[in-house]
């Protein structure tokens, strides 16, 4: 078992906050496929949470089948950071955690995100003061640092421990890589040896399960945080969880449950957020699920205007039709129509491998314009 500090968490497998995706119906929807425990929500602005502004509580939102849950913050101000962490430990969520590896600009011009991992001892200070004003587990999620001359991630995460955090999770990129390049394994791994006794969490391409093994063996994190992977797979964490356990691979979702999934995640939208407001949101999300269908122009081209329950019925309806050209005699996606497996960039051959198959997963779009 798991356990950051006084909370004890039944999977070592975590979600990662994904501005503007990893809301209340993402987070129910992936606890209900299983092998998820700890979910956290978007990065919320301390200060709009402690002027209650409708948009950090909304970011805020669960209910008890959301539970654990930790709530991602972002701030620079020691008080409003303190204050924040109060007021979630006020509302029962089970976990604080500092954003301290947001690489966009406009969260590091105050201070926040990647920008905290270039002052340690103000950071720590900050830290310190939200550990000591909660009795829940305050956490805190960094990059390697700000770029490849600056890889301050060991030393800031052994001041964090000392100033009382209780796990830390480690995107293994740089602030100035942001999503682009490989995930430096061997730079989560010195994060790991820094620490004497707290819990590092590994994140960065863990888009298969044989990629959260690699990442546990080779860098001796104590557990795995997904974040695109999720998006493009939402079975991964059963699948991870299946194959760390067994060791055997989990079959891949027929189109009928991808369909019965995506029917559900989008009835979520629309409970929480209203049935017009609900299917515009959800159009970005459908064309994720897209990416695993084999041909889906149709699709995505009916999902890039619908505004009710209906238009998405409809939707895959006429899906459903266009489809079937694609298909063999016995109703399977003939073979050179079928999506391509994915593999991690860190477990590929340095200079690529032109023999293996890769579906890059981009960078979603979404309120933070840059990730």
């Amino acid at each position: 078992m798991l356990c950051f500090g006084p909370l004890a968490l039944r999977s070592n497998l975590f979600l990662s906050p994904l501005a503007g995706y990893t809301n209340l119906p993402f987070r129910l929807t992936l606890r209900e496929l299983g092998g998820l425990d700890l979910c956290t929500t978007d990065l919320v602005n301390a200060r709009s949470l402690l002027e209650r502004r409708s948009r950090a509580f909304e970011m805020v939102r669960s209910c008890a089948a959301d539970t654990p849950l930790a709530v991602q913050l972002f701030g620079s101000v020691p008080e409003e950071m303190r204050d924040a962490a109060q007021l979630l430990e006020s509302l029962g969520i089970a976990s604080v955690d500092i954003n301290m590896g947001c690489p966009v600009p406009k969260v590091c011009r105050v201070g926040g995100g990647s920008a905290m991992m270039t002052e340690t001892d103000k950071t720590a200070a900050l830290v310190r003061g939200m550990v000591a004003a909660v009795k829940i587990p305050v956490t805190a999620k960094m990059r390697l640092g700000w770029d490849d001359a600056n890889l301050t991630a060991p030393d800031l995460a052994r001041a964090l421990e000392d100033a009382g955090v209780a796990a830390v999770f480690v995107h293994g990129r740089t602030r100035a890589q942001g999503f682009s390049g490989r995930v430096n394994l061997a730079g989560i791994r010195s994060v790991v040896q820094a620490v004497r006794s707290i819990p590092v969490i590994g994140n960065g391409d863990v888009t298969t399960p044989e990629a959260a093994r690699t990442m546990l063996s080779e860098t001796g994190c104590a557990g795995v945080s997904v974040g695109r992977g999720a998006f493009y797979n939402p079975w991964i964490f059963a699948q991870t969880r299946r194959f760390l356990d067994t060791g055997e691979p989990q079959a891949e979702p027929t189109l009928e449950e991808r369909l019965r999934v995506l029917r559900l995640h989008h009835a979520r939208y629309v409970e929480t957020y209203g049935e017009e407001r609900g299917t515009v949101l959800f159009r970005r999300v459908a064309s994720w699920y897209a990416r695993r269908f084999g041909p889906a122009r149709e699709f995505k081209r009916g999902a890039a205007s619908m505004k009710s329950t209906a238009d998405f019925e409809a939707t895959i309806a006429a899906f459903l039709e266009w489809r079937k050209p694609f298909l063999e005699a016995n109703g399977e996606l003939r073979a050179k129509y079928r999506p391509a497996p994915m593999v991690a960039s860190f477990l590929q051959p340095e200079g690529g491998d032109e023999g293996a198959a890769r579906e890059a997963i981009p960078v979603p779009k979404g309120p933070v314009e840059l990730w």
